[in-house]
């Protein structure tokens, strides 16, 4: 199921293809249970999606990995 959300960073919409169904969507939107024994098939970046909007690449710009200078 195609999910969109705008990015809390950017404004931007975005669209992940997540494996939930329209009855996992409607129990998430409850409120009444934790969103990984909802999904327990998501990955921690997919369910972040859902919870916040926050991508992946959201993340690594507001936290870039650190370098090592030598």
């Amino acid at each position: 199921m195609e999910i969109t959300k705008a990015s809390p960073l950017t404004g931007k919409p975005n669209t992940m293809d997540l494996a939930i169904t329209f009855d996992q969507l409607i129990e998430y939107n409850k409120g009444e249970k934790l969103i990984q024994d909802i999904f327990p098939n998501l990955n921690a970046d997919e369910r972040e999606f859902m919870m916040t909007g926050y991508t992946p690449q959201d993340w690594d710009n507001m936290f870039p990995p650190e370098t090592k200078s030598t």
